[in-house]
């Protein structure tokens, strides 16, 4: 089956080809660096051409709503116009379990846009909503990390790892559309503040963790059980502390603490 992966150079773009290639499908990977740029629409017409499936993985980072909204909303939009006209019979979008719940965060609401323009489209959708992965707080506590410390929500989450997000999409995209695809979730659910300070220990690297809900992308809306799967969500096998023996052995390896940085911005 031929499909196109967007976003192919991200962390879960990559991981989707490389699952979809070893299964032995012929994969387009879209991307600025690939001469394909979704968001102006240069080179899709191209890229789709005979393309059977569309697997979203793009990502925004910008900090103002409006951003946020513009471009999930102008991504879907060109991927779906384009996907139609060269004859896609599917529409993959990788979204975020609970965004519909989340208000008042730039990012959740440029995906809840995104979810409206596939809805809304021609083509025969599913979306996938996945849970944050285990990275995420560490790359939560180093967007406020000044000299050692970070301030940090005390969010509930129950994270899962990118491989199996992105074996998931691979496995959907090669079958029938959906609509709207249980939530992808790990095994087990975690507080944001322990996982940071977990994985700061893990990478030896020092900080003190304040909690709190105030002066940060994250408010008390989303405490709770808000961000946690849906009760038929599918669980995989990775742990947290699977990850955390990775990050360990990942330190020892290379001897040198790695970023205090995370792989992507959920």
């Amino acid at each position: 089956m031929r499909i196109a992966v967007v976003g192919a150079t991200g962390n879960i773009g990559k991981l989707t080809r490389s699952a979809l290639e070893r299964a032995g499908h012929d994969v387009v990977p879209i991307s600025r660096s690939h001469g394909v740029d979704a968001l102006s629409g240069a080179g899709l017409a191209g890229a789709l051409a005979g393309v059977h499936t569309v697997i979203d993985a793009t990502n925004c980072t910008a900090s103002l709503e409006s951003e946020n909204v513009r471009f999930f909303t102008t991504v879907t939009e060109n991927l779906l116009e384009q996907g139609h006209r060269a004859g896609a019979g599917h529409h993959v979008t990788l979204s975020i379990a609970g965004v519909q719940k989340v208000r008042g965060n730039a990012h959740y609401a440029g995906k809840r846009a995104q979810e409206a323009a596939v809805e809304a489209g021609d083509v025969p959708y599913t979306i996938v909503p996945a849970t944050q992965f285990h990275d995420f707080a560490a790359m939560a506590a180093s967007w406020s990390e000044r000299d050692g410390v970070a301030e940090i929500a005390p969010l509930l989450i129950q994270p899962v790892a990118p491989i199996e997000v992105a074996a998931v999409l691979a496995d959907v995209a090669t079958g029938t559309p959906q609509g709207r695809h249980v939530d992808v979730a790990g095994p087990d659910p975690h507080d944001l503040v322990d996982m940071a300070r977990r994985t700061y220990a893990a990478r030896g690297v020092p900080i003190r963790l304040v909690p709190t809900w105030d002066g940060g992308i994250f408010d008390s809306t989303m405490a709770g059980d808000v961000l946690l799967p849906g009760a038929d969500a599918r669980i995989t096998s990775t742990s947290f502390d699977d990850w955390l023996a990775e990050e360990r052995a990942r330190r020892h390896r290379t001897d040198r603490p790695p970023s205090r940085h995370g792989s992507r911005v959920r």
